[in-house]
């Protein structure tokens, strides 16, 4: 019989049992360990080694601290500087330690700061300009800002610009003395004492208060995005707001300096700054002549005050009290003088000096906007219609139209008439004078409104109808560059009123065709007018004004060079140009009696509602063009006097001098003459006359 064996190999129950809680254990105490050892060691981490982490982790970071760039100069065609920065010295203090009263460290070193105050003071004192006001202790801790309520502690406080020579000598020998000197090179923007034109130069404002101008809305936007720290703007910046300084704010501006500073993780300088320099801008050479440009404005002065003291058309004009001038050379497009007066000083601006609304209001183009010189404050606009300046363009279109031939002749009975039979409505010409019958050219020379009518107006009309007669009018206006822009580029140029497009306050497509064909009907810039005039004289080539001829770097490389451009051209044949040219000779003239050059002129006299004393009336404004010499044109000029009557006698005397100044730089023939003075013609060994004794 076989028995059978005890299995001895199997573990009871409670031993089992027994050994498995004896691992839960170990397991629960290990885990309790580990956790212990990560808490032990993140409040090390937190509370011990934690300020020195965060040290080694933000080492090395720097603050970059702008400077103001050094602005580019605006030269004139002479090599005058109009517009032009001149280095300021500035010392700024970079607080090397913690000097605020909220902390410990800061108390201890408080004194250290005052007594630094005392000895700046006292080197001020000693050897800054003494007919400025003495700078005081309390000043100088006030712009240490030792408590950071307007600077982060590792900025830069400036304490005093404009140093002078010996200031600048002493603190660069004495360093050492004052912890965290810098001497930085900064500038201030001058603008020539003549005030020349000042509008069209510009001026300068702070770039916390532009960003209603676009570009500076962008750039503001851009700037937190900026890598390079010298294309960022500051809020303190200078930049330009009106005319060339705007319109080459980029190449005048350079590049912003800045100090480069090491900065620990309370926000205090760690370690020395160091200094980038400021890069300085470009500079532009504008075709505006100085003794032009001043010339011209004198020229305008003068002839207002004479409106206002002699009597003209039988009566005084004292509310004639601006006047606008372009000059354009017909070749190349160059502006030579541009004047919009009076005018200011624009160093106002720049100085901190009070600006009143009479700046603010001369502060305005008026060759170029609608209002200027002071125009806002009557509600009457700078910009005013044509009157008879547009007549060789009307001519010219009804040529071009076959509405006539340059031998066709009209029998100009003083006036024409428009409206439905019974209810007609007489147009009449200046005094109602009668020419008889007359020609196209003719009709130009005799300033013939009722020509104008009947023979374009009318006839624009009949071959297109009312409306489409208005279309093909302003397509002739925008290919002459009046309604649209001139492409100058300049800030805010206006483009223009078509008045007669608003055929129901005209009354018909007829009525507004009627009055724009004399030039009752679009109002439009003098340097419009300029440019409409240079189409003439070269026949059909609208040319782009050019008041920039290069830039060049501080070294005199030329960066960008500008040539003559052609927006657009029409072309005519030739003999409707000799009509139109031959038409433009106004007779009568006092002012061009003795004028040595041949030339083509318009003159102009436009009716305009105008609140005068508080009260609506008619009112007369002379405009006068005209290019010189007649076959071989040189320059053209327009001039526009509100308010100042017959333009044969409120422009025209204008412009002579205008042609007069650019003959004495230039020469309308091509060779210089320039006037001589008694004193200077005796010096020479000439008699009065000139003839050698």
């Amino acid at each position: 019989m076989i028995g059978f064996k005890p299995y001895k190999d199997v573990p009871d129950e409670s031993e089992t049992r027994r050994k498995f809680h004896g691992r839960i254990n170990i397991f629960f105490f290990s885990a309790f360990l580990i956790f212990c050892v990560i808490i032990v060691r993140l409040a090390i981490l937190q509370f011990v080694e934690g300020p020195e982490l965060a040290s080694q982790e933000t080492g090395g970071e720097q603050k970059h601290f702008p400077l103001q760039p050094i602005r580019g100069s605006i030269i004139d065609a002479s090599g005058t500087k109009l517009a032009y920065s001149t280095a300021s010295n500035s010392l700024y203090i970079t607080l090397m330690k913690d000097y605020s009263k909220k902390t410990d460290k800061g108390k201890e070193n408080r004194q250290e700061a005052e007594e630094m105050a005392k000895r700046l003071v006292q080197a001020f004192n000693k050897y800054g300009d003494p007919n400025l006001e003495p700078i005081t202790v309390k000043k100088v801790m006030d712009e240490l800002d030792l408590e950071y309520n307007k600077q982060h502690g590792y900025e830069p406080r400036r304490i005093k610009s404009d140093l002078t020579k010996e200031e600048i000598a002493y603190f660069m020998e004495n360093r050492a003395k004052f912890p965290g000197i810098q001497i930085v090179e900064e500038n201030v923007r001058h603008y020539d004492p003549d005030t020349v034109a000042v509008q069209t130069i510009g001026y300068l404002r702070k770039f916390k208060g532009s960003k209603s101008v676009k570009v500076y809305e962008e750039i503001d936007q851009s700037n937190k995005d900026q890598d390079n720290p010298g294309m960022i703007y500051t809020e303190e910046e200078s930049v330009g707001y009106d005319g060339l300084e705007r319109m080459y704010q980029e190449e005048l501006r350079g590049q912003s300096g800045y100090l480069s500073i090491p900065i620990n993780p309370q926000n205090m300088v760690d370690g020395v700054p160091t200094l980038v320099a400021p890069e300085k801008g470009h500079d532009i050479h504008t075709t505006i002549h100085k003794d032009i440009q001043l010339a011209t404005e004198q020229a305008i002065m003068d002839q207002l005050q004479y409106l206002h003291t002699h009597p003209v058309s039988g009566k005084l004009h004292k509310d004639a009290v601006t006047g606008y001038a372009v000059a354009m050379e017909v070749d190349t497009g160059h502006v030579v003088a541009m004047a919009s007066m009076p005018d200011y000083d624009p160093n106002v601006w720049e100085s901190g000096g009070k600006i009143t609304q009479d700046v603010v209001d001369a502060s305005g183009n008026g060759t170029i906007t609608i209002y200027g010189s002071g125009r806002s404050g009557n509600g009457f606009e700078s910009m005013i219609f044509l009157g008879s300046v547009i007549k060789p363009l009307t001519v010219l279109i009804g040529l071009n139209e076959g509405l006539f031939g340059i031998n066709d002749t009209y029998p100009d009975q003083g006036y024409a008439t428009i409206g439905r039979e019974g209810y007609e409505r007489e147009i009449s010409n200046s005094g109602r004078h009668r020419n008889g019958p007359i020609k196209p050219q003719q009709a130009i020379q005799q300033s013939s409104n009722a020509f104008m009518i009947d023979m374009i107006g009318k006839r624009l009309v009949s071959k297109y109808g009312g409306e489409k007669g208005v279309t093909i009018w302003d397509e002739y206006m925008e290919k002459f560059g009046l309604g649209v822009v001139t492409g100058s580029g300049l800030p805010n140029e206006h483009k223009g009123l078509k008045n007669y497009t608003d055929t129901k306050a005209a009354g018909s497509n007829l009525a507004a065709l009627a009055y724009a064909s004399f030039g009752q009907q679009g109002k439009y810039t003098p340097l419009q007018l300029a440019q409409y005039t240079v189409m003439l004289a070269n026949e059909g080539k609208r040319i782009k004004p050019q008041l920039v001829s290069k830039v060049t770097d501080q070294d005199g490389n030329v960066v960008k060079e500008f040539g003559r451009e052609i927006l657009n051209e029409v072309e005519f044949p030739k003999t409707y140009w000799q009509t139109i040219k031959r038409g433009m000779n106004t007779q009568g003239l006092a002012a061009f009696d003795d004028f040595k050059y041949d030339f083509a002129r318009k003159t102009g006299t436009s009716e305009q509602e105008a609140k005068v004393n508080g009260k609506w009336q008619k009112i007369d404004n002379g405009v006068f063009i005209a290019f010189a010499p007649r076959d071989n044109p040189k320059l053209a000029v327009a001039v526009v006097v509100p308010e100042g009557g017959f333009g044969s006698q409120s422009a025209a005397p204008i412009a002579r001098k205008i042609f007069d100044a650019y003959d004495e730089i230039y020469g309308l023939d091509g060779t210089p003459h320039p006037k001589k003075t008694e004193d200077q013609a005796k010096d020479n060994g000439e008699d009065e006359t000139g003839d050698n004794e």
